[in-house]
């Protein structure tokens, strides 16, 4: 059963926790508009750190698992491999640091949970990097991009998957 729950008003997540009763909570929520979160910090912290720790809580104390989306954004961008798991965290900007707040509350929740850190996602539906540079290309001749971000493109279907799997 699927729910909508309005991540903008945290207090109200335990509450639909409790009356839907889930085994399994799968966060996707979140505040993604990165340059945004720079001039709206509250509403970023709010959806990405206060929400996502009021959830993990109320699954611990339903004994529900909790599958939550982070990001690469957690780090400063300027390792020369990729990054691993247990890499100390360092985000630049207001975006990162409210999905890591995010992280940290969940672990300190006491909830079974996973942390699923995804970054470039996309698939041919939607608004995403691959379909806006689809959607440009079919209507201009030359197109310019950054040139100074490395990343590695994940495709939607692989984060569904992958969380299938970690359930």
């Amino acid at each position: 059963r699927a729910e909508v729950a309005d991540f903008d008003n945290p207090a109200a997540l335990a509450a639909l926790v409790d009356d839907i009763a889930p085994d399994v909570v799968v966060n996707a929520a979140a505040w993604t508009a990165v340059d945004a979160a720079q001039s709206h910090r509250d509403a970023a912290f709010r959806v990405n750190a206060e929400a996502p720790g009021v959830l993990a809580r109320a699954c611990a104390a339903r004994g529900a698992r909790l599958v939550h989306y982070s990001t690469d954004y957690v780090f400063d961008g300027r390792s020369t491999r990729p990054y691993r798991e247990d890499d100390p965290p360092s985000p630049l900007g207001v975006y990162g640091a409210s999905k890591l707040a995010g992280e940290e509350a969940i672990r300190a929740s006491g909830a079974r949970h996973a942390i699923l850190r995804t970054a470039w996602v996309y698939s041919g539906d939607g608004d995403n990097f691959l379909t806006r540079m689809l959607r440009l290309a079919a209507s201009r001749d030359e197109l310019r991009v950054v040139d100074d971000q490395i990343g590695t493109p994940t495709p939607a279907a692989l984060v569904a998957d992958v969380t299938a799997r970690v359930l």
